[in-house]
């Protein structure tokens, strides 16, 4: 099969949709995700409850991409993957239906595992369709869309939450009205790409569906990176431990700087990936030591914000870049299946991140100890990236 995106015209057609795409997906779930944890409470679950939910919601988000990725090379049913993703989010509107907070849980759960679902198809038909425009170009104007859904919704979130009263079913059913204009901007994008993709280059046999060492160093020289990055989380408990109780209202903005930065960042770094290819990923491995010492430093607001900051700029780079960097080192035929894996490592990194950070916020340890920590991990990474790099020439020589 030839393939079908012979012009960067049709290319940026496709990127921009797939990115509205997102972006109304994310108009619907991601400001809701500050929603839940209270409405939760709101139902009746503990705090026990609330916080094991949403740490499992997560991991289900990395961990079952590896499933579905791998679903996704065998089927090649890439678009059924990206729709039923995209459907789950349905799960969000309906818990302004339920009174029980064990069936908002399943709800909250069933939106994570959409994601899971649809990542590794959506990000493979937006790695083929970049490769004529610059796969850095591609996944960052796509990030750029994506994260005005995110700086949006926790506005709307919050004007429908103060003009309601503080209902919050009504809020969250309010929600089905972007969510049907994702389906609606869904079956759009299918119609004008969805019949013409993916068409792969036929493969003369398995070595070319392989994953090589370059993708599993670079995989593991992810997760050391997000090993030694602090979660976003604890910077926003931190501030919220430093705010009076009067001010917690600028711990939402403080998170909303956070994605304006990211969204700002992701298009300018997919154009430098574009031009100076892997190596520049150097430039946010060094960048991720800045955050979790301005927050684990005994800082006041300013230094947090600061760190949310950097965390922004690295987060934009995480979000365009590090993705855009898997389609480098992987044939299309296992693309799906790479970039599962792929997010298990980046997902288990933040995990071990936030349970090594969060003891060291919770006990009060020496700064020079997270100072050491924090270094040790990136020079590993930057290390594991280099070697990344000189592999994948030796085996382009090879």
């Amino acid at each position: 099969m030839k393939h079908a995106f012979l012009n960067s015209k049709n290319a940026y057609a496709g990127i921009l949709l797939l990115g509205m795409v997102s972006l109304m997906g994310d108009i619907v779930y991601e400001g809701s995700r500050g929603l839940v944890p209270d409405y939760l409470k709101f139902l009746g679950a503990s705090a026990f409850i609330v916080g094991f939910i949403g740490g499992f919601g997560d991991f289900l988000g990395y961990a079952l991409r590896m499933i579905s990725g791998f679903l996704t090379d065998t089927t090649r049913a890439y678009w059924f993957f990206i729709f039923l993703g995209y459907g789950l989010i349905a799960s969000i509107p309906l818990l302004g239906l339920v009174n029980a907070w064990e069936i908002a849980i399943i709800l909250v759960l069933l939106e994570r595992i959409g994601k899971a679902v649809r990542s590794p198809s959506r990000d493979t038909v937006l790695s083929v369709i970049g490769k004529d425009v610059g796969t850095g170009k591609a996944f960052g104007l796509h990030e750029l869309l994506d994260q005005i859904g995110a700086v949006a919704e926790p506005l709307i979130v919050a004007a429908l939450m103060f003009y309601s009263s503080d209902n919050y079913q009504l809020t969250f059913s309010f929600l089905i009205l972007p969510f049907l204009m994702l389906l609606t901007a869904l079956v759009y994008t299918f119609k004008k790409i969805g019949s013409r993709m993916i068409a792969e280059p036929k493969v003369t046999g398995e070595k070319s569906k392989a994953l090589g060492k370059p993708f599993y160093i670079y995989s593991l020289a992810v997760m050391l990176n997000t090993m030694g990055l602090i979660p976003v989380l604890l910077i926003l408990y931190k501030a919220s431990t430093i705010l009076q109780p009067e001010q917690q209202w600028i711990v939402p903005l403080i998170y909303l700087l956070i994605q304006g930065v990211d969204a700002s960042v992701a298009l300018f770094a997919g154009y430098a990936y574009d031009k100076f290819g892997v190596k520049v990923l150097t430039l946010p491995f060094i960048l991720s030591i800045f955050p979790s010492l301005f927050t684990m430093i005994d800082s006041g607001l300013s230094q947090i914000i600061i760190a949310s900051a950097f965390f922004g700029v690295v987060l934009g780079m995480h979000e365009s870049i590090y993705r855009a960097a898997v389609a480098g080192f992987t044939p299309i035929p296992s693309r799906g299946t790479a970039y599962g894996i792929f997010n298990v490592f980046y997902g288990v990194g933040f995990l071990i991140s936030g349970g090594i950070f969060g003891l060291l916020m919770g006990f009060n340890v020496s700064f020079f100890v997270t100072l050491v920590f924090v270094i040790l991990t990136q020079v590993t990474a930057i290390t594991a990236l280099l070697l990344t790099h000189q592999t994948s020439k030796k085996q382009t020589r090879t």
